[in-house]
């Protein structure tokens, strides 16, 4: 499971003010707890500050990567600072993230190819947000195939099915399961992951049903998630996962994560 840190992001309370106030050691720590806790990435994201994004964005990228080994997922819907976060980052970035919507395509794509990045591909074309399953599938397979035909690798593509809350839609939860099935049976050698909190969004014990979501998903073929790593028990739960799924060769990384405590929550 490729874990993707998302507590770097202006829009949480305490994040944009240290943003602000370029207030490096808070950011550092709070990007060291998430590589720690087993973070595949960090997600930079300051895109609440419209009038700085673009320095906003080349701070974070030089601050983060002063005290993480891990790479970053650049993340703005802004081609400009995409670009800048990119021309500093160390290394082969992951940018969050392209459409299917013409405009945003054509801005995104020499970017990607530019600088070697992977990508978040969003189901979601012209036609606005995705309705149903066959929605999902139809735009992440136009997205897939117009990728692949740009030269970009299926393995650096990262479908996301965009997940909406099930509070809104209690078809939700199946409609994406559904996608995530179809798109990995399609195409093997690209990843699917999501914005995980999306689907508790607006309603109670939210953890819960994040919990049971990413179970469910993951063994549909989901293998990232955009997410907070320091939720201990979510963690726990996708390790004991990836070895029920047969991810994880002779149960060693289960074992490990039992040996270190890491599973006691």
């Amino acid at each position: 499971m490729i874990i993707i840190g998302e507590l770097i992001n202006t829009s949480r309370d305490e994040v944009e003010p240290a943003v602000k106030e370029r207030d490096k050691d808070f950011i550092q720590k709070l990007a060291k707890k998430q590589e720690e806790a087993g973070a595949d990435f960090i997600d930079v994201n300051c895109g609440t500050l419209i009038k700085e994004e673009i320095e906003a964005m080349e701070w974070l990228v030089k601050t983060v990567q002063e005290v993480v080994e891990v790479p970053l997922c650049i993340d703005s819907p802004d081609p400009a600072a995409l670009r800048r976060g990119l021309e500093i980052h160390e290394g082969k970035a992951l940018v969050n993230s392209i459409t299917a919507e013409e405009e945003r395509y054509q801005e995104t794509l020499p970017l990607i190819k530019e600088y070697d990045a992977s990508i978040v591909a969003l189901a979601m074309d012209d036609g606005g947000m995705p309705q149903d399953a066959e929605d999902r599938i139809r735009v992440a397979t136009q997205l897939i195939e117009d990728l692949s035909a740009d030269g970009v690798p299926k393995e650096d593509i990262y479908v996301d099915p965009i997940i909406q809350p099930i509070g809104t839609d209690e078809k939700m939860g199946i409609q994406i399961l559904n996608s995530i099935d179809e798109i990995t049976t399609k195409y093997p050698e690209v990843h699917i992951t999501c914005g995980l909190s999306n689907i508790s969004h607006g309603l109670p014990a939210r953890s819960l049903l994040n919990q049971t979501f990413v179970l469910l998903a993951m063994s549909r073929g989901m293998d990232s998630a955009i997410m907070d790593p320091l939720d201990e028990r979510i963690m726990a739960l996708i390790t004991a996962a990836e070895t029920i799924l047969g991810n994880d060769q002779y149960c060693a990384n289960y074992i490990k994560a039992a040996k270190s405590g890491i599973l006691d929550v």
